[in-house]
């Protein structure tokens, strides 16, 4: 089968490549891969994977054989998603509808599953103020149309007034370039730059709030006041890696079944920015690293 195979030697960090077919587990289905997304996390790591391996996370596809051969499915991988074929955890896995793209589902995995996993964290957010750093990215562009749903009022912060286009639209009650340690508190904060971010974070989390860091896109450490962040009345700092949520709730199917229902019903905009062929995916790469991707990059095989 043809693949994207991590190569230090490659501009990109993968080269097209052919690849041994994969020998799914009994507790995985092997999907035909129609179309993929990027995250940022994975693309960042590009450098630092071993020669040979085969990244991917997010697909959307036809299973491949089995009793269920021909149906078709979103799921997110460990790994190898960058491929004609992927092995995906079964529990990790949703039918598609007809009328449910395979591109605007592949975006769902990771950046939507982030997303409803960490604003279901605090519990119900009706009449809650939630601040999204990174609220033009993936991730952010789903969590503020869920928090908006869910009744809350949402402040997006966002690098540039050109990178808040059109987050009003999906729900944005305010948006800010920066986020400041002074001001205004939050019931609810999703934090996924790290650095100075994290840090005026935990000093605008209000009494009982959660701050939930998913992501440190900034490379510079953290320091804050633990005296001002107890003194608030406890507020918590939750760590979130969508891969170990799911397999502590077991909700891989039933939440992927939920957003699929959401966006076929058109209650979620998939936000694509990019698109382009998986077999040539250099473009897309760049600009995802280069943070001109305004939602989701997605490419199709």
């Amino acid at each position: 089968m043809r693949a994207l195979v991590a190569d230090r030697t490659a501009p990109s960090g993968v080269s097209l490549r052919e690849a041994p077919d994969p020998v799914p587990g009994p507790e995985e289905t092997l999907i035909e891969v129609k179309a993929v997304s990027l995250n940022r996390g994975e693309v960042r790591r590009l450098p630092l994977r071993e020669e040979g391996t085969i990244p991917g996370w997010d697909v959307a596809g036809v299973v491949a054989e089995g009793p269920q051969a021909g149906t078709r499915v979103v799921g997110l991988a460990d790994e190898g998603g960058w491929a004609e074929l992927a092995a995906v955890p079964t529990n990790r896995i949703a039918p598609l509808p007809d009328d449910v793209s395979f591109e605007a589902a592949s975006s769902l995995p990771v950046a939507a599953l982030t997303a409803l996993r960490a604003l279901e964290i605090p519990g119900p957010l009706l009449g809650r103020r939630v601040l999204i750093t990174g609220a033009s990215g993936g991730v952010g562009r789903f969590a503020i149309q869920l928090a908006h749903r869910a009744g809350a009022h949402v402040t997006g912060v966002i690098g540039s007034p050109e990178r808040g286009e059109g987050l009003r639209e999906l729900g944005a009650d305010e948006l800010i370039t920066e986020l400041t340690p002074e001001g205004d508190h939050f019931d609810l904060i999703l934090e996924s730059v790290g650095g100075a971010s994290l840090a005026a974070a935990l000093s605008r989390v209000g009494w009982k709030g959660t701050v939930v860091a998913f992501g440190a896109s900034s490379p510079d450490p953290t320091t804050f006041d633990i005296t001002g962040f107890y003194n608030r009345g406890g507020p918590t700092l939750y760590g979130l890696r969508v891969f170990h949520e799911l397999e502590f709730h077991g909700s891989g199917v039933r939440d992927l079944t939920f957003l699929v229902g959401e966006l076929a019903a058109g209650r979620l905009d998939p936000q694509i920015g990019v698109t382009g062929s998986l077999w040539e995916p250099d473009e897309a790469l760049n600009a995802l690293m280069d943070r001109k991707v305004p939602g989701k990059a997605v490419l199709s095989a």
